[in-house]
């Protein structure tokens, strides 16, 4: 599933070819997606010049001169630029065509993804009681401690919860916890501020550093150019599990928490 680095490296990669263009019209080969496309989405958006990609959590935020497009890629979705006209393959199931002769295509093989219409995205049921973006200063390890304080969930899901913290997801969450050297087993109300503050700082570290290398590649995404992330490469202990760490040489255990495989060193990690 895509997760905040591959959403963030999508948004850099269609943001260019769309802000400032007008929407010339938008073609709906299949609205069966998680949530179904608004029938008129067409008539909404046609004829609008896009002002801005924004990106709020995992979801794209296409502002138009009145109203918002709201994208999920869901588990196996991608947005890319193509030529008007170009033939759509299997899953590609949406393009908005541009008066640039580009088109952004919608592609979702599991149609697990949604494009929704709002006039006040930040509000929708969707993105209104998310958590603060994990690099901006709304999110640090004093708010990790005082909203884990009385908490017995294991720490891996609780800084996956949405609400704590967006973007968090289940990559990015095994690799932070290992670089700040804590067992993801561990009762979030256990840890001390001090180790939250090198959680909260890892996390802003591995998050920055996936988004640089154009996110993690693991089976469908692909960035808006087309191409896979790179991050892939520098994975510690996610996808290892029975593998030698990287660090101490110890086997690398694999277990299950919140439905979730998780990875972890049970030398390095305590």
């Amino acid at each position: 599933m895509p997760e905040l680095p591959e959403v963030e490296t999508t948004r850099r990669g269609i943001e260019p070819h769309l802000v400032g263009q007008r929407v010339v019209r938008v073609v709906v080969r299949d609205a069966r997606l998680r949530w179904p496309i608004p029938e008129d989405l067409d008539v909404r958006l046609s004829g609008q010049r896009i002002e801005a990609v924004e990106r709020r959590a995992k979801y794209l935020l296409i502002r138009a001169e009145v109203g918002t497009l709201i994208g999920h890629l869901g588990m196996s979705g991608s947005l890319r630029m193509v030529p008007i006209g170009t033939p759509p393959l299997k899953h590609e199931h949406v393009d908005i065509e541009l008066e640039s002769g580009l088109a952004l295509r919608y592609t979702d093989p599991r149609r697990f993804g949604a494009l929704l219409w709002s006039h006040a995205p930040l509000e929708h049921v969707l993105l209104k009681s998310l958590g603060p973006e994990p690099l901006t200063d709304a999110f640090d390890g004093r708010r990790l401690y005082e909203l884990s304080r009385g908490r017995s969930m294991a720490v891996k899901p609780f800084i996956m919860d949405n609400a704590v913290v967006v973007g968090v997801g289940n990559i990015y969450a095994t690799e932070a916890l290992f670089a700040a050297g804590i067992d993801p087993r561990r009762a979030a109300g256990s840890i001390s501020r001090a180790r939250y503050d090198r959680l909260a700082q890892e996390i802003k570290r591995i998050l920055a550093l996936a988004i640089e290398s154009g996110g993690t590649t693991l089976r469908d995404f692909v960035g808006g150019d087309g191409k896979p992330g790179y991050f892939k490469q520098e994975l510690f202990v996610y996808g290892r599990g029975g593998e030698f760490c990287k660090t101490c040489g110890s086997g690398l255990k694999e277990i299950r928490l919140g439905q979730r495989a998780s990875v972890y060193c049970g030398k390095c990690q305590r």
